[in-house]
């Protein structure tokens, strides 16, 4: 990208990744906990920083359908609740066991894995409380939303993404498999991100359909360019150790085909979701520069 649009980008995104902030300390209410530790281990990795992508897909779904995205924060914090449980639970010694997340220890490596794994089930079982604390939508609506996102954190997306990658480590699987597998583990709650953002929204179903299509190809490409940064990227740009994939015995877009291959998959991915935005009109800049700045990021 140009590099006006670039700071444009980044102008725009600082703007919301604050929102979110703001919202989470406000929806997190640890005031209310009823043991203090748990409380602690839920804001360590709950407000740990980081891109806030999913919020922010939300937001500016509802903006590009003609509605104002930031009405529905509420929404969108729950959903980084849901992202933050699926990272304290990647990490676990069961899990991935890494040390490092956005920068610092992982949750267990400073509350134990026990809190850690509670840590993650108040953030997932809160995210649905927080969902319906929602203002200004119809119920009938809401219930919609709670059932797009459950969908996309239960076994037949996020959670069901990660036991494959479990039942794969050590293998050699094919990119069928592989595809699946992220589209589940990652690209379901991107996917929710966007269609959850829509409906809120009111979007009849052919702009349903077309932020659906930009979503999902949205999350391949954010996939692609995870495995590349695992082996291209900078480790304190990232936050957490590269070549843990390597380290897991895991199959990646840059195993299973080239470092070459997964940059062009990558950039046809992100080619997919600038032409399902086309029929939108409206304000779908923002989208677009999020789908190039997938391609182009370092981090």
């Amino acid at each position: 990208m140009p590099s006006r649009e670039n700071e444009m980008l980044k102008a725009e995104w600082e703007k919301r990744r604050a929102l979110v902030e703001e919202g989470l300390v406000r929806e997190l209410r640890e005031d209310e906990a009823f043991d203090a530790r748990l409380a602690e281990s839920m804001k360590y990795s709950l407000m740990a920083g980081g891109k806030r992508l999913r919020p922010i897909l939300l937001m500016a779904a509802a903006d590009a359908v003609g509605a104002r995205g930031e009405d529905y924060l509420t929404s969108a914090c729950a959903l980084e609740m849901i992202h933050t449980y699926s990272l304290i639970h990647d990490d676990l010694p069961a899990m991935d066991d890494d040390d490092y997340r956005r920068g610092r220890l992982t949750n267990h490596k400073v509350y134990g894995a026990g809190v850690a794994t509670l840590a993650g089930d108040a953030l997932l079982t809160m995210a649905f409380e927080v969902l319906l604390r929602q203002k200004g939508v119809a119920p009938e609506t809401l219930v919609r939303v709670v059932r797009e996102v459950s969908i996309a954190a239960g076994p037949n997306g996020m959670v069901g993404g990660q036991a494959l990658d479990l039942a794969s480590e050590g293998k050699q699987i094919d990119r069928e498999t592989l595809r699946r597998m992220h589209m589940a583990k990652t690209g379901a709650l991107f996917r929710a991100a966007v269609r959850s953002g829509a409906i809120l929204a009111g979007a009849d179903e052919s702009a349903l359909a077309a932020l659906t299509e930009y979503a999902e190809a949205f999350g391949l490409a954010f996939q692609i360019t995870d495995d590349i940064l695992d082996v291209t990227g900078d480790e304190a740009a990232i936050g957490k150790p590269v070549g843990s994939d390597e380290r897991n015995h895991k199959s990646t877009y840059v195993t299973l085909t080239s470092l070459d291959e997964a940059k062009r998959l990558a950039r046809e991915a992100a080619d997919r979701a600038h032409r399902a935005l086309a029929p939108l009109g409206g304000k779908t800049e923002f989208l677009d520069e999020l789908a190039e700045y997938l391609v182009t990021r370092d981090r």
